[in-house]
């Protein structure tokens, strides 16, 4: 994919971009990547984030720094800056960091007045010019930071690294609420499907973004944290969406502010990684053969009880193909177990698979030894899957994941959906029966490839994300 340095013809970049986004890695990642797509533009970015992340992201782009191309004008590192604000949370504190109400509580109490400290410091009249702040860039989940940039006469853009569907999904809410589909805390009141776009599966009632499953309290709060963001969709300046076109025609035609710019992949560049890849899995990929391998990542934040996480080592056992699984620390409070006794039988020394705590994900799906990828259906990985081409097995576990899940499956027809038995358990078998199913399906794996092109097309020279990023850079200082 063509993501080489370029700038906007004619146009002399003065913008000084300041971009928010929630502290959580699959907020920063994709953010961070947009921050250095605009780089390429010739746009200055900086990157505001919480202490408790700040130390991860500085470690990233001092690991990355020798490897970072230059563009005109400078280094990135010079065009993106990274900042922080005090959270009271330190990173080593993570019993306080997992618990997600309190974390989301302590983020949205401090982060404002921080925000709008920053952009009065930046601005002052002394300021040289390049430094002050001309455009305010925010994840959906802090859109009130637009009030703060709107107060100071500033553009503001909401940015969405989400599948599209969701613009139509949040733009629906009042509406949903008026029709008693669903109640004031989101909580669905009648099994009706909803229309988001003539291009994707309707919405049932079990695939709102805010869905966390046995959990109210996190349903009611990321509820609020949708909601409040949906008049900002409306009166922002720009709603730039990290998918492309092709995914669904309709969906920059929403609003006329909105502007599909992805995928929005890292390219050997700080990627916004909150966790130390282990490079090691890259060589042992070279010594497999080509499309075998079952790649396994739940994400940063999926979590398993004994039982099913003992079943999962199991039903990769049973596959009785090369596995890649990232196997977070926290994934389970059975780590230890189940994975020494893959590791017993062969886990790790290359008879049966490798277990890493974190992977470089871009280039472990670019590998042609990668035959599918068993995921969360978090945005980010599935972007980036189909980016690569790679065939989907779907296991979603909370919020827009069901979603995702859905279009993969019935929209684009690129993975399919593993289905838990009447105990809600996702069987070995069930396990081993789909991995099977899915590596053989000529189909998938031809639409998959579909994909990758229409992914390839998209951010080339003239594509439609290429041209809407200009757009937006063109726009920005006007």
């Amino acid at each position: 994919m063509d993501c080489s340095p370029s700038k906007v013809s004619g146009t002399a970049i003065t913008a000084h971009v300041l971009i928010l986004t929630l502290p959580a890695q699959g907020h920063v990642a994709p953010t961070m990547k947009l921050a250095y797509r605009l780089a390429d533009l010739g746009v200055k970015v900086t990157f505001l984030t919480a202490e408790c992340t700040f130390d991860q992201l500085d470690s990233e782009q001092s690991r990355n720094k020798d490897a970072l191309p230059k563009i005109q004008g400078g280094p990135y590192q010079e065009r993106v800056k990274t900042v922080f604000f005090p959270d009271g949370l330190k990173s080593t504190e993570l019993d306080e960091r997992r618990d997600t109400v309190k974390f989301l509580e302590r983020i949205a109490k401090v982060m404002p007045y921080h925000v709008e400290e920053f952009i009065k410091k930046a601005n002052q009249p002394e300021s040289e010019k390049d430094e002050k702040i001309t455009c305010v860039i925010a994840d959906l989940v802090v859109a009130w930071a637009l009030e703060i940039a709107n107060k100071m006469g500033l553009k503001g853009a909401i940015f969405l690294s989400s599948a599209p569907g969701i613009v139509s999904m949040v733009l629906q809410i009042p509406h949903l609420i008026e029709a008693g589909i669903i109640d004031a805390e989101g909580t669905p009141k009648k099994k009706e499907k909803v229309m988001l776009s003539p291009y994707l599966p309707a919405l049932s009632s079990d695939d709102y973004v805010w869905n966390f499953p046995g959990n109210k309290e996190l349903q009611k709060v990321g509820f609020e944290f949708v909601r409040s963001g949906e008049p900002f969709l409306r009166t922002s300046n720009w709603v730039l969406c990290n998918w492309y076109r092709d995914l669904d025609p309709s969906a920059d035609g929403l609003l006329p502010t909105t502007l599909s710019i992805g995928p929005l992949l890292a390219n050997d560049r700080p990627s916004g990684n909150m966790f130390s890849e282990d490079l090691t899995c890259l060589s042992w990929l070279d010594r497999q053969p080509p499309g075998s391998v079952v790649y396994v990542s739940f994400g940063s934040t999926g979590t398993f009880n004994s039982h099913q996480f003992d079943e999962l080592a199991l039903g990769l056992q049973l596959v009785g193909r090369p596995f890649l699984w990232v196997v977070r620390p926290d994934i389970s409070h059975e780590v230890a177990s189940a994975t020494d006794g893959l590791r017993n039988r062969g886990a790790d020394d290359h008879q049966l698979g490798k277990i890493v705590q974190w992977a470089p994900q871009e280039k472990v799906l670019a590998h042609p030894s990668v035959g599918c990828f068993l995921t969360h259906c978090g945005w980010n990985s599935t972007v980036e899957g189909m980016s690569m081409g790679v065939p989907l097995l779907c296991w979603p576990h909370m919020r827009d994941q069901f979603y995702v899940r859905t279009c993969i499956c019935d929209g684009w027809k690129v993975g399919l959906e593993l289905k838990p038995n009447e105990d809600g358990i996702f069987t070995r078998h069930e396990i081993k029966s789909k991995v099977d199913e899915l590596l053989i399906n000529g189909g998938i794996r031809e639409n998959a490839l579909k994909i990758k092109r229409l992914a390839q097309m998209s951010l080339s020279k003239g594509g439609s994300s290429s041209k809407n990023l200009e757009q937006f850079v063109a726009e920005l200082v006007l």
